[in-house]
């Protein structure tokens, strides 16, 4: 301020130097005028300073952004002394290693989204804060708000049953697929594949070689197989594990003391997607699966609700979404989703929770899951008839929600989650790229997970 003030009275003496002639008065109220837009601008400095920055790091995917970057800017102007300043980390894999980086040096964001695989490492470097500690806060939940959330979702929060993480957004797993393929292909577009075996039937019935060339123009049914090193190996777990579900099985035991992925239940579902991959000669199939979809090259896919945004814009073919088919035991989907913490290291912890509590309110999810594609993690939001009547309008975001009824939770695993993951990846890359029989593929990555285990 004194140097404002000190510059604004050194132009006033620049006015009499260069022989301006102005009467006193005059003198008094330029001085006085530019005194004050001074200190106008002083005082605008002060206020942009005094804001409370909250830092959140994410690696929502690009449909996304535009709809949180839109709930951002409403909760700056209804609270203008906070800056929400989101940073984008491409994927999920590199964002847990910045993270991880920033732990060590000490440079952590306020408030990050992060997946429940790597809560446990997150957990045992001490660097985030239980969640009890902002519930049970002036600012906290009931016990009534805490249950309105979905459990699926609070399960995959918590570390050995402690409360580390708040589900930000709701995705799931479904099937869609190319009505115009179904009816080009003789298949009622109205029935989409319920069981296994018509979705082997569709598969090879939907896929073709038009020019009788050797070649495929178009497959029934994308196989999600990448490398198990890779960056989207926990995207084909996450697409294989509800098909061992709905064979009744499951990862690990309940003591999370032995692998059990390779029971038979683990086999046939591996042993359908190896049959359905050969069969249609997928090895020589190379684009992604939502271009392949949106491209026709492919009339079924597994995806989630996040990418949305860009299916919507689908215009030159009739499409739709279904439930996964049932295997031999149940029908069955994961319920999951990525998770707000927030890090010890904060300079902003309870500006950062008040962001969170505002976030996942029932009315902001409602807001959130139209314009993101995302499904809300509160039962209450369902109940508002603004989302019921929205839902009317948009069937592709009402299958998904529809999923709710059959969506299950990811198997909480305390240790090396991320490397079991692995292991699996491994055992699916290698039967479906390496041609390995499912069972000894299955069994030599239990092994290894066995080793982790102990």
């Amino acid at each position: 301020m004194l140097k404002n003030i000190i510059f604004s009275r050194n132009i006033y003496l620049s006015f009499i130097k260069y022989g301006t002639i102005l009467k006193t008065q005059i003198h008094k109220s330029i001085s006085l005028f530019i005194l004050l837009s001074f200190v106008i601008l002083s005082c605008s400095d002060t206020t942009k300073e005094d804001k409370i920055v909250v830092t959140f790091w994410h690696s929502f995917v690009s449909n996304t952004i535009p709809a949180l970057d839109k709930l951002i800017d409403r909760y700056e102007s209804e609270n203008p002394g906070i800056k929400i300043n989101a940073q984008y980390v491409p994927s999920g894999d590199p964002l847990i290693h910045k993270l991880i980086t920033a732990i060590q040096s000490g440079t952590t964001p306020d408030l990050a989204w992060v997946h429940s695989d790597f809560l446990d490492k997150l957990v045992s470097s001490g660097a985030i804060y239980k969640m009890d500690h902002f519930i049970n806060g002036i600012n906290g939940f009931t016990k009534e708000e805490l249950d309105d959330f979905f459990p699926q979702l609070i399960q995959n929060a918590k570390w050995r049953d402690t409360l580390y993480a708040l589900p930000m957004e709701a995705t799931t797993l479904a099937l869609l697929y190319n009505k115009d393929k179904f009816r080009e292909s003789g298949i009622d577009p109205n029935k989409p594949p319920e069981t296994w075996e018509e979705l082997k039937e569709y598969s090879f019935k939907l896929t073709l070689d038009r020019d009788n060339d050797g070649k495929r123009d178009q497959y029934g049914f994308y196989v999600p197989v990448f490398p198990a090193s890779g960056p989207l190996s926990i995207w084909m777990l996450l697409q294989w594990e509800p098909f061992l579900w709905q064979a009744g099985g499951q990862l690990l035991n309940d003591n999370q003391t032995e692998a059990v992925f390779n029971s038979d239940a683990g086999v046939a579902a591996l042993n359908i997607w190896k049959e359905i991959y050969d069969e249609l000669k997928f090895n020589s199939f190379s684009i992604t699966h939502d271009m392949a979809f949106i491209s026709g090259a492919c009339a079924m896919i597994m995806d989630g609700p996040w990418d949305l945004p860009g299916f919507r814009r689908i215009t030159k073919f009739d499409w739709g979404i279904a439930p996964l088919p049932a295997g031999p035991e149940k029908s069955a989907t994961y319920l999951a989703g990525e998770h707000f913490t927030i890090f010890k290291n904060s300079e902003n912890p309870e500006e950062s929770w008040r962001f969170v509590k505002w976030f996942t309110s029932p009315e902001t999810q409602a807001q959130f899951s139209i314009e993101s594609g995302y499904m809300p993690v509160r039962k209450s939001t369902l109940e508002l008839e603004s989302y019921k009547n929205y839902l009317l309008t948009d069937p592709y975001l009402a299958m998904f929600v529809e999923q709710f009824k059959i969506g299950y939770a990811r198997q909480n695993i305390d240790y090396h989650r991320v490397e079991i993951n692995q292991a699996v990846a491994g055992a699916v890359e290698n039967s479906l790229l390496g041609d390995v029989d499912p069972r000894e593929a299955l069994n030599k990555a239990a092994e290894r997970v066995n080793e982790i285990l102990k």
